[in-house]
């Protein structure tokens, strides 16, 4: 379950776009075996709750109910309804909880699985269309011959993407959420047990687009990365801050279009350092070329530093 919306991320699949292998994921375990109810997912279980005081208010009354009672068994029934919202937050709350811890667990894990092999993860997201496989597509072009590069494709549904990510040249593991809004640590293990990365390479994970429950779970990447279009409105840092805040990077993405565009980069940055004043930011077209270089650049100097922690 998600710990921001709800949603269960039933049948998410992995399938290995090299080999063709396909394997069903089993979302993510929550701790001490709790039991999934419907208040976990915040449907349908107010309603039930409900009707259930209801009928049990009315327990032996004909159906004639006087409109007399009407006042003293609507003051009743707030009461429940309070009650039952009180505890149905607290129920909800302590599985958030367990989840995170669980996948925080497991990120951990994977963490170390990278470090010891001297592996840099990069978590990328971004709102849906901000440009994530297409500038994929472009450094997997312009780094395949300076340094072994992975990809860990997510989407809800079809191997699209992961499809355009082998035909640029990496080799692609695709994760299909179904109903799920993110990727989640346990997506992430199973995937690089079947991916396989080689010692010192970079594994580029591109995650669901959305730019809320990303946020929460960590992947046991080394950094979170967002990709921000210069379609977007300048106010999305604002709009979304936890997202921007646990980023290292932010990638300006689309600036051949601003000359067609009324959006101000400035303002833009202004909002974004606001919210995290220590991130860093390059402009880039994944269209042109144009800042790639920088980019590349930052990500040498993050396996470089990743190198240089393992031998210390």
């Amino acid at each position: 379950m998600c710990a921001s919306c709800g949603c269960q991320g039933q049948g998410t699949t992995m399938t290995n776009l090299q080999t063709g292998a396909r394997a069903e994921i089993e979302a993510l375990p929550e701790q001490d075996g709790a039991a999934h109810s419907h208040g976990d997912h915040g449907h349908g279980h107010f309603h039930d709750e409900h009707q259930h005081a209801h009928d049990h208010h009315h327990h032996g009354h004909e159906q004639g109910h006087a409109h007399g009672h009407d006042h003293s068994h609507a003051h009743a029934h707030e009461h429940g309804d309070h009650d039952h919202a009180h505890e149905d937050s607290h129920r909800r709350l302590e599985l958030e909880t367990r989840i995170l811890a669980k996948n925080d667990a497991i990120a951990a894990k994977c963490r170390a699985w990278l470090a010891g092999r001297e592996i840099v993860a990069l978590n990328l997201v971004s709102s849906p269309g901000a440009g994530k496989t297409t500038l994929l597509e472009r450094a997997i072009a312009d780094l395949s011959g300076e340094l072994p590069l992975f990809v860990v494709e997510g989407d809800q549904a079809t191997s699209n993407d992961g499809e355009r990510i082998r035909a640029a040249g990496a080799p692609v593991v695709q994760v299909n959420t179904g109903t799920g809004c993110h990727l989640d640590a346990e997506m992430i293990a199973r995937a690089l047990s079947e991916l396989k990365p080689s010692v010192a390479s970079l594994v580029l994970i591109e995650n669901v687009g959305n730019l809320v429950c990303p946020a929460l779970f960590d992947l046991g990447e080394h950094a979170k990365v967002v990709i921000f279009s210069t379609t977007e409105g300048e106010d999305k840092p604002l709009k979304y801050p936890h997202m921007f805040s646990a980023a290292k990077l932010v990638i300006f993405n689309k600036i051949d279009l601003l000359p067609h565009l009324d959006f101000s980069m400035a303002r833009a940055r202004e909002n974004i350092l606001r919210v995290n004043p220590d991130v860093e930011i390059v402009e880039v077209s994944a269209k042109t070329g144009a800042g790639m270089q920088t980019l590349y650049d930052w990500v040498r100097a993050q396996r470089k530093a990743a190198v240089q922690l393992d031998v210390i």
